[in-house]
């Protein structure tokens, strides 16, 4: 079995449990101020504090998966011309 896929899968899981800590911990209602994107500024996002959690962390892990998986060039063929 892979080692480092199953590292990454405890690390994945150790970080969705933080989640849910904090989830269950930060119910109350919070003003989320994000100046940047320019909606905010005049009127915040309020949610529960676990909802904004949520929705940032999962933009973290969204953002992070694409600039993995997107590699620059193009592919390499793992068949090289030899073999054929």
């Amino acid at each position: 079995m892979n080692f480092a896929a199953l590292f990454k899968t405890f690390v994945f899981l150790a970080l969705l449990f933080v989640m849910l800590y904090v989830g269950m911990n930060n119910t109350h209602e919070i003003k989320f101020f994000f100046p940047i994107a320019g909606t905010t500024a005049e009127a915040p996002i309020r949610a529960s504090a676990a909802l904004i959690y949520f929705g940032i962390f999962a933009i973290g892990v969204l953002g992070g998966t694409m600039l993995h998986s997107c590699k620059g060039g193009g592919k390499k063929s793992s068949v090289s011309s030899k073999d054929k």
